[in-house]
């Protein structure tokens, strides 16, 4: 039964403890039993036997959830048994939170193991031979400790292990490790070399000493102590660790600036050899692939090696070398500004900014872009944190006399300021190669790397400069003083030209606040003469006479009135002529108002409410034609009248048209948007002579006062000084009337007159 619980739980316990040399099957066979306990678990899930063996299954591939089933091994143990949790669970738990990188709970689980296992060995529950795990629990608290920075505490906890036994030569290695990150060398060598007294075989202690001599750039002793590893220690292709590392030996021959021409091929062979045995054991291996991208970068074939280093950037990004040797593959293709940002990049995402050699890189790839700011800046940096490394020293150098030789042969004009830092530059570097040409010390990092005779060249070379200097100096100084001078001229035009710019400011600003002043000034007359344009004068509706009379019309409105010479001289026409024209007047004012009662054809009290209407709508109208006039135009009207030597005029009306051949009648001159007024019918004689009709036009026609001084007339003729129509000088003969007349013929104020004929004067009363 494939499904038997039982079953399935055995053959997941066999496969859990199978033992296998080869890795291939051993893996398969673990897969198995890690997929059989987790469908026994669905099953049956609270078997605490299955859970600790799928717990182990699972500690390489997944740590977390290997974590949660010892943890709940361990809660089922105290909950349904009753019984406290083992040493071995507790020091795998306190391995796993260390693979986690929680250090802190790592250390309170293997204290919690560590003391269970004391009392049960003490207390007898477990026998003595298992005296030796608590030397491993210590173990792995030592090392826990290393993490939390507790390295005394640490190196005492191993001593105390060796003590107790001296063959547990992890605490060796350990030991030489602290003391090597300590920059003990020769200390950490000694610890190493004790280990492969009780293990000469040891690879991990074979491979300790042979990192110990590349880290100090001793290539042949390493390359001696990986190949022991390979013949003597082990399987020739088993160790792909010691393949690595003997390819990066012969790699590291090619960046020797001692090194032969002839031999970098043999190098870049062998390396790839190295590494292609490393792919063959591990496939996957990143390292092995790394190291085939930088002997394709040697080979030149760049983009090669940039597509190998991106498939190992794709594969893992936390591998750290991979980013950097992208950025010195844009460096070989002189892409500068790209491998600057890889740099940046790398140093961002590790958390390198303080790396001195990232930091040297950097200023390099500055350098060749032609930034020797940046590159001054980058290499500060890396002295201050690496500042016995002769290396960085010497390239600072040259980035200083590169600098002041730039300044030198500058083209355009140098300033005093730049030549004395260009100086200051040269000195410093002077110091620089002059200590590296006396310094013999070859264990100072990159002191191997640089000739003394070169370093003694450039001391010489930038004597010569600062010689140079000098007269740069002089020339500076002198252009200095003619630019301060040249810049005190410029500032004292500058200053007159602000003042003068200035001034315009302030005329224009006075210039404009004059013409805002006028315009006000000019605005505020036209407001005033439109205000008096607005006011309406006061219309009084004059009542026209009906009767004859000589002299001026009696009992009717106070409305404009008519004076000729004749009337003070009185009515020179006979009773019977003075009697027919009224009764011709009362025949026509009779035929008048029948005609008014027939059309009407209403009372009298309608008639006058219609009258009183039309009136007021014809005083409307006429006025709103003369306000519109005077304020379109503004012209001021003026009207002429003549006199006439007849006194009946106001007698006649309408129909004597025809008859007024002896006197011209007056008018009056309006601007072109008033109509004429109408004519004066002025009544003659048919048997007047010549000689009047001559008087009469030669009459000289007097102008009244303008429109607008309307109301002072008004108020003249309301006091009584009603206006005199002068004659001219041909009538000095007619009598004393017209002597009289021609006396007043200027009078103080003129009024201006509205003349009426006897056909209007009908209309207003039969209205």
């Amino acid at each position: 039964m494939p499904n038997n619980v039982e079953t399935l739980k055995i053959l997941g316990s066999l496969y859990a403890h199978v033992q296998i040399s080869d890795p291939t099957l051993l893996n398969e066979a673990r897969q198995k039993g890690r997929d059989i306990l987790q469908k026994y678990l669905k099953i049956v899930p609270g078997d605490i036997e299955v859970l600790i063996d799928l717990a182990q299954l699972l500690e390489h591939c997944e740590p977390k959830k290997s974590l949660e089933m010892y943890e709940m091994a361990i809660e089922l143990l105290e909950t349904m048994e009753n019984i406290g949790p083992q040493p071995e669970m507790l020091n795998n738990v306190g391995a796993l939170h260390m693979q986690m990188g929680d250090y802190q709970k790592a250390k309170q689980c293997f204290e919690q193991a560590r003391n269970r296992l004391t009392e049960m060995i003490e207390t007898q529950e477990r026998d003595e031979a298992e005296r030796p795990q608590l030397l491993t629990i210590r173990y792995n608290l030592a090392r826990c400790l290393e993490y939390l920075c507790e390295s005394l505490e640490a190196e005492q906890m191993y001593k105390e292990i060796l003590h107790e036994c001296p063959n547990y030569t992890d605490c060796y290695m350990r030991l030489g490790c602290l003391t090597r990150d300590r920059g003990q060398i020769y200390e950490s060598s000694v610890w190493f070399k004790n280990a492969l007294q009780y293990d000469q075989a040891s690879a991990d202690a074979w491979t300790l000493i042979g990192n110990l001599h590349m880290s100090k750039n001793e290539w042949q002793p390493a390359q001696k102590k990986f190949e022991h590893i390979l013949t003597k220690a082990g399987p020739k292709t088993s160790d792909a660790y010691s393949l690595i590392a003997l390819g990066n030996v012969w790699l590291e021959q090619l960046m020797n600036p001692g090194r032969k021409k002839e031999d970098e091929k043999k190098y870049m062979d062998r390396a790839l050899q190295m590494y292609q045995k490393a792919l063959k054991i591990q496939p996957k291996n990143m390292l092995a692939a790394n190291g085939i991208g930088c002997v394709l970068a040697f080979k030149k074939a760049f983009m090669d090696a940039r597509d190998v280093f991106s498939q190992v950037r794709e594969a893992t990004s936390e591998y750290f070398d991979v980013w950097i040797n992208i950025a010195h593959v844009y460096m070989e293709k002189e892409q500068y500004m790209a491998a600057v940002q890889m740099y940046f990049s790398a140093m961002k995402k590790f958390k390198h900014e303080n790396d001195p050699n990232i930091l040297h890189y950097l200023a390099k790839a500055y350098y060749k872009a032609g930034m020797l700011t940046e590159s001054k800046e980058q290499l500060e940096k890396a002295l201050l944190e690496a500042n016995d490394n002769v290396q960085i020293k010497f390239n600072y150098a040259v980035v200083l006399k590169r600098s002041a030789k730039n300044i030198f042969k500058s083209v355009t004009k140098i300033t005093s300021e730049m030549v004395k830092n260009a100086m200051d530059n040269l000195k410093c570097s002077e110091r620089i190669f002059v200590f590296i040409s006396k310094n013999e010390d070859l264990s100072l990092p990159g002191a191997k790397l640089l000739s003394r005779t070169i370093c003694r060249e450039e001391a010489q070379n930038c004597r010569d400069l600062l010689a140079q200097a000098k007269v740069k100096l002089e020339t500076a100084l002198m252009n200095d003083e003619d630019d301060r001078k040249l810049k005190e001229k410029q500032e004292k035009e500058k200053e007159e030209l602000r003042k003068k710019y200035a001034e315009e400011i302030a005329r224009k600003e006075e210039e404009e606040r004059k013409k805002i002043e006028a315009a006000k000034a000019l605005r505020s007359t036209f407001v005033e003469m439109t205000k008096d344009i607005l006011k309406l004068p006061e219309v009084v509706e004059d009542k026209k006479r009906t009767g004859g009379g000589r002299g001026r019309r009696k009992g009717g409105d106070d409305g404009d009135e008519f004076v000729n010479d004749s009337s003070d001289n009185g009515n020179w026409k006979s009773g019977d002529e003075e009697g027919g024209e009224n009764r011709e007047r009362r025949k026509k004012d009779k035929k008048s108002r029948k005609r008014r009662e027939k059309d009407g054809g209403g009372s009298d009290n309608d008639r006058k409410q219609d009258r009183k209407k039309k009136r007021k709508e014809d005083r409307e109208r006429k006025m709103q034609e003369k306000l519109s006039a005077k304020q379109s135009a503004k012209i001021k009207s003026r009207a002429f009248l003549s006199s006439s030597e007849s006194s009946d005029d106001d007698d006649k009306k309408g129909g004597n048209l025809d008859e007024d051949s002896d006197n011209e009648a007056p008018r009056n001159r309006v601007d072109e948007f008033e109509s004429p007024p109408p004519p004066i019918i002025g009544s003659s004689d048919s048997d007047s002579s010549d000689e009047e009709e001559k008087k009469t036009k030669k009459k000289r026609r007097k102008t009244v006062m303008d429109s607008d001084n309307s109301s002072a007339g008004s108020e003249n003729e309301e006091e009584g000084d009603a206006p005199i129509i002068g004659a001219s000088d041909d009538d000095d003969d007619e009598g004393p009337s017209n002597k009289k007349s021609s006396d007043e013929d200027v009078p103080s104020k003129r009024k201006k007159k509205k003349m009426l004929s006897s056909g209007e004067s009908d209309s207003d009363e039969s209205d």
